[in-house]
């Protein structure tokens, strides 16, 4: 196809404050009409027609990941009850496989290693395959499994599967003796489903018409969904609700939260079908979480809140009575952001932010209360440290994920008495990866109100001159990343398919943008609802501080975000043209204005804690009318190529706005492309091949345009 798509006009009009904004093609929005759907299809043959050259490249990006990842793989087991439970994956095969295999005894809780995996023989001696995507996932062009949970005794499963993309799941309870499901089956969940620590009961949420998880439900399982009970309902629209267990299993917590408020509910674990009582009284602006503690011998909750503390202090208070004056265990400190805190019998796990970076201290719990909290120290300039894989109460080590820019995914277990991390595994990456070939380090740039924005940056030390000043001998071509909202954080990850920019010469580097975070509370704060252009101006500040300081040039630096971070392609576009030679912009915000002014659009209302409200605002709508990127495209612009991604089946950003978004661009003269998946969500395809070579076709036409696709 040798023609660009051009969508047909039909102005509408839309009035809000006195202003008035004609859309000419508003009508894309009807999914169901057959002429919408002709247009996208036109949309993705145009795009292959476009990239047909890049098909060789494409095949070789896909081939070279696929190379350089262990197909035939097993997680690194986790001990909970009776099992060691891990995931396995085969080479050929899209998904994963979750199996389970005893443990050998009560003190049993060194990880099982196999002497071999391959396809033909078990990974753990008593294997047991409990759930195998492959196999429920044959007939349908999308699979996600959303809930899976095993039962306290080892003899339920309960897990819900999504086959649209449109996050809303079935849940069904299977018997692991004979591999059969029970009758039981509720549609239309959303994901998370789990036990009752007795088995008799499985707690889920379900959503509104506007996507919003809004109720808990109580289901007994052997009786039909029609029985099931309301446990929990939230009428305000702008709040989502979740449930799940404390780790001690004590109680069953449901949580209501908006973008700045929150409040939690306790149910006994011992009495499921009980009321909940709630901890905190919702106030607005005030967010805090709880867990469970046992703290000479009298259970306490541990609230991790922000009233009067921007960055949150940790207190605890009698589970008996929460409204009892709080002990404070970590006091509100302006340069430590604390994010979570996850409670074991002996200890207590902090998860936080310093200079930019995570960080994870251990407070140990003592005979009569609390000792010193002790952070977990690591040695590179940047990375990324969290607790993972932790279920069981009293295990007496704690499992934590790391990696950076150049360290793959590892698996440690900290011993806390020690401080001794144990090597359990790192993420194999085949064809002779040798990390010290690569180099990570991070930069500063200055916005344009004189703050000072990281940014990290990795590349491959024999392709990327420097000079002995550590200055660039030439501008190399440079991939340049961001997110900036929901306090979102864009911490320093290893990514496989990445080094097939490194290899070949591209820096990747990350802008840290005011919205997320990475520095604590206030960062976010100044990049959100009237300060959102600190997001768009702190990129563009970064993308010039690369160009300046002779790290790329700008007909060799591309963009690249999704989501929020597509919107932030959309509005730097707009902001700065001139600075990229191309921009990619996966499920990209980029109508937000219009979405935002409907409240009948899935998540709209939840969304005005982090936008504003423009409904009813009339400072909000003309700021957000002032930034929106559809709205904002330039007549006297020459914009870079420019690749919008995005799935007809996505709940959280309608695919409308990214083909509004290129059909409008186009009509101005740009060379836009529209790459829509038909059979999709906002996480794109399902199945690790299907998303290797999505990415793969990222990369090549990312490559293009930094002119290293020969």
């Amino acid at each position: 196809m040798s023609e660009a798509p051009v969508a047909k006009r039909i102005p509408t009009e839309r009035t809000f404050h006195g202003d008035t904004v004609v859309d000419d093609y508003e009508w894309l929005r009807a999914k169901d009409d057959p002429e919408v759907i002709a247009h996208l299809t036109a949309e993705n043959a145009y795009a292959e027609a476009r990239n047909e050259h890049l098909a060789p490249l494409r095949e070789t990006i896909f081939e070279e990941i696929k190379a350089r990842t262990l197909e035939t793989d097993l997680s690194v087991p986790v001990r909970e009850g009776g099992w060691w439970y891990y995931s396995r994956s085969f080479e050929g095969k899209q998904y994963g496989v979750q199996c389970r295999a005893p443990i050998a005894g009560v003190d049993d809780w060194e990880p099982p290693q196999p002497a071999e995996v391959d396809a033909a023989t078990p990974a753990l001696a008593g294997e047991q395959v409990l759930f195998d995507s492959n196999l429920e996932a044959e007939g349908h062009e999308f699979f996600s499994l959303g809930s899976f949970d095993v039962s306290a005794d080892g003899t339920l499963l309960a897990y819900a599967v999504d086959v649209e993309g449109d996050e809303r799941y079935t849940l069904r309870v299977r018997d692991l003796a004979t591999g059969r499901d029970l009758d039981d089956e509720v549609p239309n969940t959303s994901a998370g489903a789990f036990f009752s620590p007795d088995g008799r009961f499985v707690f889920y949420t379900t959503v509104d018409d506007a996507w919003r998880p809004d109720t808990v439900w109580r289901h007994e399982v052997g009786t039909p969904a029609s029985a099931d009970a309301k446990v929990f309902h939230e009428p305000d629209e702008r709040y989502w609700v979740g449930a799940g267990l404390t780790r001690s299993r004590r109680f069953i917590e449901v949580g209501a939260s908006s973008s700045v408020t929150s409040e939690s509910w306790l149910i006994d674990a011992d009495d499921p079908t009980g009321a909940p009582r709630v901890v905190w009284p919702r106030r607005e602006g005030v967010e805090y979480s709880v867990d469970h503690a046992v703290v000479a011998g009298e259970d306490r909750l541990l609230i991790l809140h922000n009233d009067g503390a921007l960055d949150f202090e940790l207190v605890d208070v009698p589970a008996s009575d929460p409204s009892a004056a709080p002990r404070v265990l970590l006091a509100h400190d302006r340069a430590v952001r604390l994010d979570d805190v996850d409670a074991f019998a002996q200890r207590i796990v902090v998860e936080y932010r310093r200079d930019g970076l995570t960080r994870l201290g251990i407070l140990p719990i003592t005979a009569d209360g609390y000792g010193t909290l002790t952070e977990v120290p690591f040695g590179e300039p940047l990375y990324t440290v969290h607790a993972s894989g932790n279920p069981e109460w009293d295990q007496p080590t704690i499992r934590l994920g790391y990696g950076s820019l150049v360290t793959p995914s590892t698996v440690y277990d900290l011993v806390p008495a020690t401080g001794e991390l144990r090597l359990l595994k790192q993420q194999p990456v085949l064809g002779g990866y040798d990390p010290a070939l690569y180099e990570q380090r991070r930069e500063w740039a200055v916005a344009d109100d004189g703050t000072r924005v990281p940014i990290s940056l990795v590349y491959r030390r024999d392709l990327v001159a420097l000079d002995d000043s550590g200055v660039l001998v030439s501008p190399a071509p440079l991939e340049l990343y961001g997110y900036g909202s929901y306090e979102h954080s864009i911490d320093p990850a290893f990514g496989i398919s990445r080094l097939s920019l490194l290899d070949r010469g591209v820096v990747f580097a990350i802008a840290h943008v005011r919205g997320g975070g990475e520095l604590g509370r206030s960062w976010y704060e100044d990049g959100k609802k009237l300060a959102k252009k600190n997001t768009f101006t702190d990129f563009v500040a970064c993308a010039r501080h690369l160009v300046e300081t002779g790290w790329t040039a700008p007909s060799r630096l591309v963009a690249e975000g999704g989501s929020a971070g597509g919107l932030l392609m959309g509005a730097v576009a707009n902001l700065a043209p001139e600075l990229f030679a191309g921009i990619l912009a996966d499920v990209p915000f980029v109508d937000a204005l219009t979405s935002i002014l409907d409240p009948s659009l899935p998540l709209t209302v939840i969304e005005w804690d982090e936008w504003g409200d423009p409904l009813h605002d009339a400072s909000v709508y003309a700021y957000m009318r002032s930034y929106t990127p559809y709205e904002n495209l330039r007549t006297d612009a020459a914009y870079p190529p420019i690749l919008a991604v995005t799935s007809l089946n996505d709940t959280r950003v309608l695919y409308v706005e990214p083909a509004k978004w290129v059909a409008r661009l186009r009509a101005l003269g740009a060379d836009a492309l529209l790459k829509i998946e038909m059979v999709a969500g906002h996480g794109g395809v399902s199945g690790r091949y299907n998303a290797w070579r999505e990415r793969a076709w990222e990369l090549a036409w990312l490559l293009d345009r930094l002119g290293l696709a020969g």
